[in-house]
């Protein structure tokens, strides 16, 4: 008897697995979810999912020239002056994933030292 209720448990098992794993097959056919998947790419491509190094926040002059000694250090490296009410901050790079980032911010914090990673 109980190798029968073994036998019918196992053959329970295998068929839900195989159940559960057609149905997650069945949900990338759906062409409402890949045109979601398309568009999110999309606006990600342009909005930017990413991180940048922010040098300062602070006062507006010291931004200002943080940011023109930056300039002269790094001339090639993208940057930004930021207003958020009270306070100026520079940001600078865009980096697609964390790891470009920091690997950017150890070079930077030699002559930077407040710099940290932000995400964009």
């Amino acid at each position: 008897m109980k190798k029968h209720s073994l036998i019918i448990t196992f053959i329970f098992l295998v068929t839900a697995f195989a159940l559960k794993a057609n149905a997650q097959e069945k949900l990338t056919d759906n062409k409402h979810i890949i045109s979601l998947i398309e568009k999110k790419r999309t606006y990600n491509k342009s909005n930017g999912n990413g991180y940048r190094i922010q040098l300062y926040n602070g006062l507006e002059r010291r931004a200002r020239s943080l940011r023109n000694r930056f300039k002269v250090e790094y001339p090639d490296v993208y940057t930004k002056l930021i207003y958020k009410q009270p306070e100026w901050k520079i940001q600078v790079g865009n980096y697609k994933t964390r790891l470009h980032a920091d690997r950017a911010l150890n070079e930077i914090r030699e002559k930077f030292s407040g710099a940290i990673v932000v995400p964009m």
